[in-house]
């Protein structure tokens, strides 16, 4: 045995210690780029208006003070400034701290900036209007006041965009069955199994229920336990003179036989948000929201929504509404059948959002589906909703008397809100709100609901609601996290639509799946570790995985982001890869416990994989440069439509190019999607590039490329343009109640004057022409929806030329069509082209409309067949190619005059390009994450360019506005949910504070401990803040792994030995022996003096 003295165990220790110092270490890439902190701009700043009006601004405070503290710390820091009145809101919720003032300003543009720069203001914006509109009298009051060019505002309803959230006598005409009321039918409690929980005595005792809506009479006979009403608006009624708010009252506690509701013994607190013109206003809201905070709410039913998920005082309060155990519950919209169209607040994680089926399990026509738009284009969409209820004909009370039948999300959101009422008082008073929060029970809905089978995961979420099958659960529920949906199968069609219609293979974009996490355990926690993959054979090493995930669960919920790619030497597979996905998941100890709760979850995986196909039949979708509705205005592709003024649906192959994207992959082709820049696709692999309805501009850096890759590397291009005129634009410039502010289009339908400059290298441009008509090409009927022209296109290609009727004076085309005895004018509108003395080929059109599921007069569907034909395979269609259109000169505009840039709009608000760095995203290959993208040079030793070798920097991905939302990529990353390219987001640390509220003062700093004020406990979470909005803010972070086992990549290893391993072993090595060495002489040293003492021993 060899023994050391200290000394020389020190000296050995020290060789070791100086080669692990050398050794390479993880480096955190910090969580901010640019990229992250111009997504932050983006929901700051907003839209960049002409011109401001004098109107009102909600100022948000970092502390919960009384009104009137705030109001005097107001006047001490703005006493030298004139132009500003507070604004008093004499309401119930006066008497309760606030977070937040509402002030009227005369000269609002510099002294709003002076508001911002006060230490204890958190932010401030427009007073927004809210306007809901039932469907028998959707057209009333709509655009009243305003003086509105072209037709424009009329068609813009009032304050903030709401769809319509109830329907009367109206049948589902996709299914064609006619109106059958309820009462000819089985009682809707009765077809749930509530009649079982009443026999065992469970009635929605002691549970507190409030519904925001139009209000109720004190002494409605249907009631028998109307608690509270307060009127939050400016009329002087506490009635329900609509009847929409009775009636959701009704569908949750009626005791009418005639139209029961789930929950009799609830306590029933109508909060009045809607006037009788159906119009609301974000501070009425969110003193609305403090209230039900103050008096303790339960549940929490809120039929409306918008589309517009970035107004931040109002998601930001359903934030804290959840962190304060409020279930939330909404209706998820009523703009079905149209794919993309979720309400918010319905589609944030934390709140359960609910569609609409019919008595026959059919998805109601009217009833919005996801996924969620908040992670493009960087990540993918959430699921939502989460669950669906019965929607159609459900029989409420009357505002006085009698029962009615109503037909909406709006009617769907309160059975699943009278069911929660009803499973809430199932469990013990003593520890019900122990057990129960809005995480809780999602998890009893989603998990006992029935899934249904001809819709996909995006239309009906986790599937019906089944109350029995949630009770069962209840009764035996824990708190723990748990993660949704738990299986990902892509084989089951049509639930995992789209998944199911196209497997992976090698060489692929990565497939992204946006999961959300729910953890009952506490308003708060995190992901303990990396995430792991556990395949169930060798053949699950085939999938190289990624995770990004919320760095921070709050409030209840977070996600999970997936990133899947096959490895090259899965190229020839062809098979299911199968396994578990397994994280666990930490929360601060609940009161009375000592260590903090744990849970494990576990995700099923099951996958499809196909051998790569061939070059010829993968498709590239361009999904960087598609900006949408919110934060800015972007107008709709197609000016016929008046009733739908923005571009707020996705521009997504899985949202409203879904019918495309069906008709493709019927035809073999097979489509992949790219969220990041040009530069971040090898054009080696793709047979076209296809691009439709842009908006963004472009890097230069990406039109050298696109260049380059068509003209030598033989990458097909397919451009589908819209419409752009400047004239046209401004005159669909209209005052938004919301804001108060005059709202210019950011840019026209598409975004010609950069797509113009990407292919100017090809001699190809579009023109500013709006045009409008049908037509037909080759046997084949078209129709042109506020297209654009070709203006210029070089000899030797294909053009085609028809009658349209033209729009010289930038008037719409509606105004344009319906005029008699217009001319019609000779317009290009087709063209194809070969380049690169045929390696590469090239094919435009004027108009998306065609191809958009939205607004779509007749598809074009046979047209992108036969362009993608030619530029992918080359293979020519006799009508697309005939002789005469052949040109012998090119088509050359005259004056020399082309689409220009607006001048008086700030695009960079919502710009993924300017004001930001060229950077591949996590949507791209995951060797090129973080990296500039390929160039035209062959890489040697796994180099990037523009990122040091051997270091391969991995990007963090974006989430959701939602903290829990997983962006898996969103525009803001949340990354954006994290998807992507990292943007900064407000990101809420749950922590909860009680305080009492007096009349003598209160104060509670956010970022402080718990203050108590009066008899009344509020909790407030402890609020900000970084937090990404990219689909994987979660901490993906940057890191360079050690030869690539961290993150299982398959790095050049020759490269990466010399410098990670073998210098520091060599100087592990050398500190050994030179220890040794020592030992080894002083044990020499020892033996001689042992020698030199030595005595000889007596016989």
């Amino acid at each position: 045995m060899l023994f050391l003295s200290p000394s020389q165990t020190q000296l050995i220790a020290i060789g070791f210690i100086v080669s692990i110092l050398l050794l390479p270490l993880p480096l955190d890439r910090p969580a901010e780029s640019s990229t992250s902190k111009n997504a932050e701009s983006l929901r700051d700043q907003g839209f960049k208006l002409q011109e401001l009006v004098k109107g009102r601004y909600i100022v948000r405070f970092k502390q919960y003070r009384h009104g009137q503290e705030h109001k005097l710390a107001m006047e001490e820091q703005l006493g030298a400034y004139d132009g500003w009145k507070w604004i008093e809101r004499n309401n119930a919720a006066s008497a309760y701290p606030t977070d937040f003032g509402l002030l009227e300003l005369e000269d609002d543009h510099g002294l709003i900036e002076e508001i911002r720069k006060l230490g204890f203001v958190k932010d401030v914006s427009a007073e927004a209007r809210y306007s809901r509109g039932l469907l028998f009298d959707e057209g009333k009051n709509r655009g009243a006041g305003h003086d509105n060019a072209a037709g424009f505002g009329e068609n813009k309803r009032p304050g903030k965009l709401f769809t319509a959230m109830s329907y009367e006598g109206v049948s589902n005409g996709s299914y064609g069955w006619g109106r059958q009321l309820l009462i000819q039918r089985s009682q809707i409690t009765s077809m749930f199994g509530a009649d079982k929980l009443w026999a065992k005595g469970f009635t929605g005792s002691k549970i507190k229920m409030a519904i925001f809506d139009t209000g109720i009479r004190a002494d409605h006979p249907h009631f028998r336990n109307i608690k509270e009403r307060t009127n939050w608006t400016n009329e002087d009624s506490l009635n329900d003179n609509l009847g929409h708010g009775t009636f959701v009252a009704g569908v949750i506690a009626s005791q009418d036989m005639e139209c029961l509701g789930f929950s009799p013994d609830s306590e029933i607190y109508a909060f009045r948000v809607f006037t009788d013109a159906q119009v609301s206003y974000t501070s009425w809201f969110l003193d609305a929201f403090n209230y039900a905070i103050a008096t303790g709410i339960n549940v929490l039913n809120l039929s409306i929504g918008g589309p517009d998920y970035l107004d931040r005082p109002f998601v930001e309060k359903v934030w804290e509404i959840t962190a304060n155990k409020i279930i939330m519950v909404s209706a998820i919209g009523n703009d079905g059948p149209l794919y993309g169209t979720l309400n918010n607040p319905a589609d944030q994680n934390d709140v359960i959002g609910v569609g609409g089926i019919d008595y026959d399990d059919h998805i109601a026509s009217f009833s919005s589906r996801g996924m969620s738009t908040w992670e493009i284009p960087h990540g993918y969409g959430r699921v939502k909703p989460d669950v669906v209820a019965y929607g159609r004909d459900i029989m409420g009370s009357k505002t006085s008397t009698g029962c009615k039948s109503l037909s909406g999300t709006s009617v769907a959101s309160p059975v699943v809100a009278g069911v929660v009422c009803l499973l809430a008082s199932v469990i013990p008073e003593n520890i019900r709100w122990d057990i129960l929060n809005p995480a809780s029970m999602k998890q009893a809905l989603v998990e006992g609901a029935a899934k249904l089978g001809g819709p996909n995961i995006f239309e009906q979420g986790a599937g019906r609601l089944d109350l029995l099958e949630s009770y069962e659960i209840l009764l035996k529920y824990r708190p723990r996290a748990s993660i949704l949906p738990s299986i990902l199968d892509f084989t089951d069609c049509p639930y995992a639509w789209p998944f199911c219609r196209q497997p992976l293979y090698a060489g692929a974009m990565p497939v992204m799946f946006n999961a959300t996490i729910l953890n009952g355990m506490g308003v708060t926690g995190h992901v303990e570790s990396e995430p792991i993959w556990h395949p169930f054979n060798e053949v699950g090493n085939l999938l190289n995985i990624h995770f990004t995930y919320s760095d921070v669960i709050w409030p209840w919920t977070g996600y999970l982001a997936l990133h899947m790619q096959i490895k090259d030497e899965g190229a020839q597979f062809s098979g299911l890869i199968e396994g578990n996905v397994t994280f666990t998941v930490v929360s601060p100890p609940a009161k009375g416990e000592t260590t903090p709760r744990r849970s494990i979850c576990i995700l099923f995986l099951k996958l499809q994989v196909i051998p790569t196909p061939p070059r010829s039949q993968r498709i590239l979708w361009d999904q960087f440069h598609s900006i949408k509705y919110p934060p800015g205005y972007i107008p709709r592709d197609s000016l016929d439509v008046k009733n739908d003024i923005l571009d707020w649906h996705g521009d997504h192959p899985h949202t409203n190019f879904h019918g495309m994207f069906d008709m493709l992959r019927d035809a073999g082709y097979y489509m992949e999607i790219l969220g990041s820049p040009l530069t971040c696709f090898d054009a080696s692999q793709y047979g076209t590039l296809l691009m439709v309805d842009l908006e963004d501009e472009f890097f230069k850096e990406e039109i050298s490329k696109l260049e380059n890759d068509v003209k030598i590397h033989g990458l097909g291009l397919l451009v589908f343009g819209d419409w752009y005129n400047v004239e046209t634009m401004t005159k669909m410039r209209f005052f938004d109640d919301n804001t108060r502010s005059w709202w210019t289009p950011a840019t026209g339908g598409a975004n010609i004057p950069a797509l113009n400059d990407l292919l100017k290298p090809f001699g190809i441009a579009f023109g500013d022409t709006i045009l409008n008509g049908a037509f037909f090409l080759g046997g084949e009927r078209s129709h042109y929806a506020s297209g654009t022209d070709i203006a210029e296109f070089p000899a030797g290609g294909f053009l085609h030329n028809f009658s349209f009727q033209e729009n010289f004076d930038g008037s719409t085309t509606q105004n344009v069509v319906q005029a008699s005895g217009l001319a019609k004018v000779e317009s290009s509108v087709l063209g194809v082209l070969e380049v690169g003395g045929g390696t590469g080929r090239i094919a435009v059109y004027g108009d998306s409309n065609c191809l958009d599921s939205s607004h779509m007069v007749v598809n074009c569907y046979w047209l992108l067949r036969k362009l993608l034909d030619f530029t992918s395979q080359n293979i020519r269609d006799p009508r697309i190619f005939p002789a005469s259109n052949r040109l012998a000169s090119p088509l050359i505009r005259n004056d020399g005059s082309f689409p220009a840039r607006r001048e008086d709009v700030n695009l960079s608000s919502y710009s993924l390009v300017m004001n930001h760095n060229l950077m591949c995203g996590n949507d791209a290959r995951f060797e090129v994450w973080g990296a500039k993208g390929y160039n035209a040079e062959t890489w040697r030793n796994g180099e990037l360019p523009g990122i040091p070798s051997p270091f391969i920097i991995r990007q963090p991905m974006r989430s959701n506005p939602d903290t829990s939302q997983s962006i898996i990529g969103a525009r803001p990353a949340i990354g954006n949910s994290e998807t992507n390219v990292t943007a900064e987001r407000e990101t809420y640390h749950s922590k909860e504070y009680s305080f009492n509220a007096t009349k003598d003062g209160f104060g509670i700093d956010k970022n402080q401990g718990l203050e108590q004020v009066g008899n009344h406990s509020l909790k407030i979470p402890l609020s900000k803040r970084n937090v990404s909005i990219n689909i994987s803010s979660r901490r993906q972070r940057a890191k360079m792994d050690l030869l690539g086992w961290l993150n299982r990549d398959e790095l050049d290893v020759p490269t990466l030995v010399a410098f990670q391993w073998l210098v520091p072993v060599l100087l592990c090595i050398t500190g050994f022996l030179l220890g040794l060495s020592f030992w080894r002489m002083r044990q020499r040293r020892r033996r001689r003096a042992r020698n030199r003492t030595a005595r000889p021993i007596a016989v």
